[in-house]
């Protein structure tokens, strides 16, 4: 049984104070960003997108005295401009000039941020242009697609449990007036995270928090955050599609982020099994290097949209729940079955082995390096700034150094046991054929792999284990949707 917990309203508490991160520097460069607490977790499943259609419009539409064409070629001298990020609880704007045109460039930014022109026709290009990222952008990536299903279908009948973009019925129905509202309600100084960097003169955040304070000092209602559902058996989500490949997205929701102690040793074990786009992790070596199965095959503990573009993972998507991801793609049709048979043999051997010392050693030397690299830019640093402010933890960068310096292989293979699993799965197939996958699926059938070369013999051995792996799925538990009516 699939227990779907209530959405329960509470009051925002008593308004805070307008935070603000400054960081100066010698650089001529100046960089804005501007977080509001707030995303697509606060709106009604029946007006998914709110969020987004909201921020969209601050950072593509006019405001009141300027259109947005006019804003465009206002900027376009300074080579600068204003993007909007939505999750399920930030709403991020971001944005950096030279310090010669700072005046200019935030009059700009605060008059799109603070009054808003709300205009009819921008409103029309923006929804336009949210349907069709889903109708367009998202269901033509096998990637991004299967990711967000899966997170859709982990937190059914929660605040999470729609696509932050929306759907294409939503969107169609959501008025200029909905959008108002959910500014009105949403857009306050409680909810406010100011962060700028770079070469401002003195003087200049003071005068920028007392902009901001136009805005109203308290938010409106909002869902209370709650867990999502308990998973009593592996379930299968089929999105069908023609495409050429299939890609597998395998996971569970974990009870870890940031402000939990075990953070980082469970990013430590999601690294040693793979690193995002890094060719050192277990399963790239198991299923690309010595089988030649696919392209890409990683972990994470962390949500980590646009991962087909990235190297990292942007900062401002912090959130109160997370789930343990694999990414397995994209994998011949003939070969699917094994590959994931293959992923979860994988898991259920780093859960019974745990991690060995020289792996243990050479990730956490890996990590203590590569956590320098999330914040080469003054934008990154202002974000995971942002990030540790809404965790209530310390700078992410030298906390997690420091946490890593102390972890030991004792507390890695201790997060492994408490948190991994290879039972109670949700998985998502983007596939053509999806009756034949689900037939497969549900048979039980043994799926051997055959190559093009010979395999050493430690291969060949292990795959006669492999290919008859039982899934333990039940026929019921194996939906086909074409990829039409996802998110539809």
């Amino acid at each position: 049984m699939r227990l779907l917990l209530p959405w329960l309203l509470l009051v925002s508490s008593a308004p805070a104070q307008i935070r603000l991160l400054a960081r100066p520097s010698p650089s001529p460069l100046v960089t804005f960003r501007i977080v509001f607490t707030t995303g697509s977790a606060v709106e009604p499943r029946a007006k998914a997108g709110l969020a987004y259609l909201t921020a969209m419009m601050l950072a593509g539409g006019g405001t009141r005295d300027m259109t947005y064409q006019q804003i465009v070629d206002a900027m376009f001298p300074m080579a600068a401009s204003v993007s909007a990020q939505v999750d399920k609880e930030m709403c991020t704007f971001a944005g950096a000039t030279h310090v010669d045109n700072l005046k200019e460039y935030y009059k700009l930014l605060r008059a799109m941020l603070l009054d808003p022109g709300w205009r009819e026709d921008d409103f029309q290009r923006v929804r336009d242009d949210a349907i069709n990222a889903i109708k367009v952008g998202l269901r033509s990536n096998d990637e991004e697609l299967g990711k967000e299903v899966l997170y859709q279908n982990l937190f059914e009948g929660t605040p999470y449990g729609h696509y932050s973009g929306g759907t294409v019925g939503s969107l169609e129905k959501l008025t200029l007036d909905d959008v108002k509202q959910f500014y009105r309600t949403q857009y306050s100084q409680s909810h406010l995270i100011l962060g700028i960097a770079g070469g401002y003169p003195g003087g200049f955040v003071e005068s920028m928090k007392k902009d901001f304070r136009k805005l109203p000092a308290g938010a409106g209602f909002r869902p209370r955050m709650v867990p999502p559902p308990f998973i009593d058996a592996t379930r299968v989500a089929i999105v069908e599609k023609n495409t050429r490949s299939v890609a597998f997205s395998i996971g569970f929701p974990i009870g870890v982020t940031r402000a939990s102690p075990d953070y980082a040793a469970l990013l430590l074990a999601a690294s040693y099994l793979g690193q995002h786009r890094m060719s050192g992790g277990v399963l790239y070596d198991r299923m690309r290097e010595k089988r030649g199965l696919n392209y890409g095959d990683y972990a994470y503990i962390e949500y980590f949209p646009y991962g087909m573009f990235l190297m990292e993972p942007p900062p401002n998507l912090a959130r109160h729940f997370q789930i343990f991801q694999l990414w397995i793609r994209p994998v011949e049709p003939p070969a699917a079955m094994f590959a994931l048979r293959l992923a979860l043999h994988e898991l259920d051997r780093f859960i019974k082995d745990g991690i060995p010392q020289d792996g243990f050693e050479r990730t956490r030397d890996f990590l203590g390096k590569y956590v320098n690299v999330l914040t080469r830019t003054k934008g990154a640093e202002l974000g995971y700034l942002i990030d540790s402010t809404y965790y209530g933890t310390a700078n992410y960068v030298p906390a997690l150094k420091a946490s890593l310096a102390r972890l030991t292989r004792d507390d890695v293979n201790r997060v492994i046991q408490r948190y991994l699993r290879v039972d109670r799965l949700a998985i998502v197939a983007v596939s053509k054929n999806g009756e034949e996958l689900k037939r497969q699926l549900a048979s039980g059938d043994p799926s051997p792999m055959t190559y093009n070369s010979p395999k050493p013999a430690e291969i060949a051995e292990e795959d006669k284990v492999v290919e008859k792996r039982p899934l333990h799925l039940r026929p019921e538990d194996i939906k086909v949707a074409p990829a039409d009516q996802v998110f539809q």
